[in-house]
């Protein structure tokens, strides 16, 4: 039985807690035979939810993937410097924070456990929790000002190391490409990656270089050559022309799915939005 307490421990843009039961429809029978691969792991809702025992989690943005590792091997201290930053909260603390990875001398004196202490204070206290960086890939989104943000959930963090500690989850930082070469047969995939916008207006701001049309159908052609070594996948993405004609493939089952969405770099983005699930098997 999962346990409960393990659930997301950042608010993230495109997570999938609101729709995990559509997601949950159309994960295999007997999901726990397989091994779980999720290449953009975000916040891990999916993953979370379903605590698989023998995992591969990846993300290209390292500072995300360095807290998954700290937690898992440094919950402790991660904590504790949390309880800090939760006593010291303020705009001006804040600020004072994020400026760190402007001054390179300051970030790189940071120790592991204090720069994912770091990035889960900035995601609770920053404006609607919108992980942000620009072009230089510096964080840069402004403060929320919450009342109480859950900056240090102790039960919670130590209900995920727990879960990380005990089971067999590798955990690396790099393109989704290399994240899925062991995938075999008994491998299930979920790609949940940054979202095509026909218009440029959904929130895509997670790394500096950005997730275009290109990537897209980089992304595309590792979904088919997984499908051709009969690996099963389920993947997540907006409901555009592009992503239907990326996917219109035969073997693909393209689901329509509606969203509530709370966090986008435009208010046309937020509210109900139509996404797709597309799956490779029958």
């Amino acid at each position: 039985m999962p346990n409960s307490l393990v659930k997301p421990y950042l608010k993230w843009a495109g997570g999938k807690r609101q729709l995990l039961p559509e997601i949950k429809k159309y994960l295999p029978v007997k999901f726990n035979s397989y091994k779980y691969y999720e290449p953009f792991i975000g916040a891990g809702a999916v993953f979370f939810a379903k605590q698989p025992k023998r995992a591969v989690i990846n993300d290209y943005n390292t500072q995300l993937i360095l807290t998954y590792k700290v937690i898992r091997d440094n919950v402790n201290d991660l904590i504790e410097v949390l309880k800090l930053h939760k006593e010291k909260n303020s705009e001006d603390y804040f600020y004072e924070i994020r400026r760190k990875d402007r001054e390179l001398n300051s970030f790189s004196r940071l120790s592991d456990v204090e720069k994912a202490a770091r990035l889960i204070f900035l995601n609770k206290t920053c404006y609607n929790g919108l992980y942000r960086v620009n072009s230089q890939g510096l964080f840069n989104a402004p403060y929320g000002r919450y009342k109480n943000p859950a900056i240090c959930d102790e039960p919670v963090l130590k209900a995920i190391h727990k879960y990380l500690a005990d089971n067999e989850v590798e955990i690396l930082s790099g393109d989704f490409a290399d994240a899925v070469q062991t995938a075999d047969k008994k491998s299930f995939v979920y790609f949940d990656p940054p979202y095509h916008s026909a218009d440029n207006t959904n929130f895509t701001g997670y790394q500096a270089d950005g997730f275009g049309k290109e990537e897209q159908t980089r992304l595309r052609n590792t979904y088919a050559d997984l499908t051709e070594r009969d690996v099963r996948c389920l993947l997540s993405n907006s409901d555009t022309s592009f992503i239907r004609e990326l996917y219109s493939d035969e073997r693909y089952e393209i689901i329509p799915v509606i969203a509530k969405r709370a966090i986008n770099s435009d208010a046309a983005g937020r509210g109900n939005v139509n996404e797709v699930l597309i799956k490779n098997w029958r």
